[in-house]
């Protein structure tokens, strides 16, 4: 993979940062935003004219796949995971994962890119029933997922070869990294708003990015699926150092005095420490040209708040 070049996690900053005698603490949460994970640069050579020149990009994280292919000016519509700034412009057509027919439609697309999680399929079936074809590419929950990911992405689209040689050689190296004393750590998933308070397990997606990043998800340790409802016996038993949240999750708590407020969750070393790491929604399960930088990203991440 290309050499990472990264300016370091951004903080979060919270109202616990000064001791009595005035050396600051590690600001927590530690936050990995967008700024600090650089997009890398795209694909320069010009596409053959065979390829989809109006896009609709569904799949997750398949417009940024597109844009590091060099395709960005084919992008008419996105789904709302995708926001990299060469497709700001390009209408939203999906409210989480539901698609909008008649949006979809109204871009007169030669081309629809969804996966396995799109839907309803009442509207995937309109779309192709008025000729446009659809192409469902398959899902990445692992990084040893993401080449087919990018390689279907790409022929899917009438990519150039070497276009698609070059995206995937930027995560074919990802560093897999190892820390002296793996910290463990649980992946929540939250939407206050809904109620919704989930532990990430076997086949979350961001258990592949935390061992990556050289630490130890405890929901896969003690084989949970995917997502198993947050209770406060669960969480108190596995007893994380370090938890894992998405910015928006972790907004919608209430921020890190919220998140210590949910059950079990004050019972666990990760709150007695603080130690939280916040990831911009769109960077964590991407599992796209910037996984390998999140995963750097997480690792120095994992380092300060462990470091002695």
């Amino acid at each position: 993979m290309a050499a990472i070049v990264l300016s370091g996690c951004s903080s979060v900053v919270d109202n616990s940062v000064a001791s009595d005698n005035s050396v600051l603490e590690i600001v927590r949460p530690i936050s990995i935003s967008q700024e600090d994970v650089a997009a890398p640069a795209p694909f320069s050579v010009p596409w053959p004219v065979s390829s989809a020149q109006r896009i609709v990009s569904l799949a997750n994280g398949s417009g940024e796949v597109i844009v590091a292919l060099g395709g960005a000016r084919q992008i008419v519509g996105r789904d709302e995971t995708t926001i990299s700034p060469e497709i700001v412009d390009a209408p939203i057509v999906t409210s989480g994962h539901e698609i909008n027919a008649e949006s979809v439609l109204a871009l007169t697309p030669d081309l629809l890119v969804i996966d396995a999680s799109s839907g309803p399929q009442e509207a995937i079936e309109l779309i192709k029933g008025a000729g446009v074809p659809v192409v469902e590419v398959p899902e990445a929950w692992n990084l040893a997922d993401i080449n087919a990911k990018i390689r279907a992405i790409g022929v899917a689209i009438g990519a150039p070869v070497e276009a698609i040689d070059y995206v995937t050689a930027l995560t074919s190296g990802t560093q897999d990294f190892s820390l002296g004393s793996s910290p463990k750590v649980a992946f929540l998933y939250l939407r206050g708003t809904s109620a919704i308070y989930l532990l990430g397990g076997v086949g979350s997606g961001a258990d592949s990015m935390i061992s990556q990043a050289g630490g130890v998800d405890v929901g896969a340790q003690a084989q949970l699926g995917p997502f198993t409802p947050l209770t406060a016996e669960e969480i108190v038993e596995l007893d994380p150092e370090v938890l894992l949240v998405m910015t928006k999750g972790l907004e919608s708590v209430g921020g890190i005095d919220g998140l210590l407020k949910l059950p079990g969750i004050a019972q666990t070393k990760a709150a007695s420490t603080r130690a939280v790491i916040a990831v911009d929604d769109t960077l964590l399960l991407s599992f796209g040209p910037r996984t390998g930088e999140t995963v750097f990203a997480l690792h120095n991440a994992f380092l300060e708040l462990i470091a002695p």
